[in-house]
């Protein structure tokens, strides 16, 4: 996993970023990395899948959605 350094935080930010995660019950490197989570993977983004079977539907009438077999698979056997 990677690591990131941030350089000349001003006071108050830090500050900021304490409360903040305080009132969310988790320390400020879990606050931060919350915070970066949801600026770069926002949850209302579009997933490709989601997106061409839409795109299929409008044009075709395709219905892309498949039941999957939840049955369990036997192991496979090198020997």
């Amino acid at each position: 996993m990677a690591s990131v350094t941030v350089r000349n935080l001003p006071d108050e930010t830090h500050r900021a970023l304490r409360v903040r995660a305080a009132t969310h019950g988790r320390s400020t490197e879990a606050e931060i990395r919350a915070i970066l989570e949801c600026a770069v993977r926002p949850e209302s983004r579009i997933k490709l899948g989601t997106l061409l079977a839409e795109i299929g539907r409008e044009v075709g009438g395709i219905d892309l959605e498949i039941e999957r077999d939840k049955t369990p698979s036997e192991p496979m056997s090198f020997e």
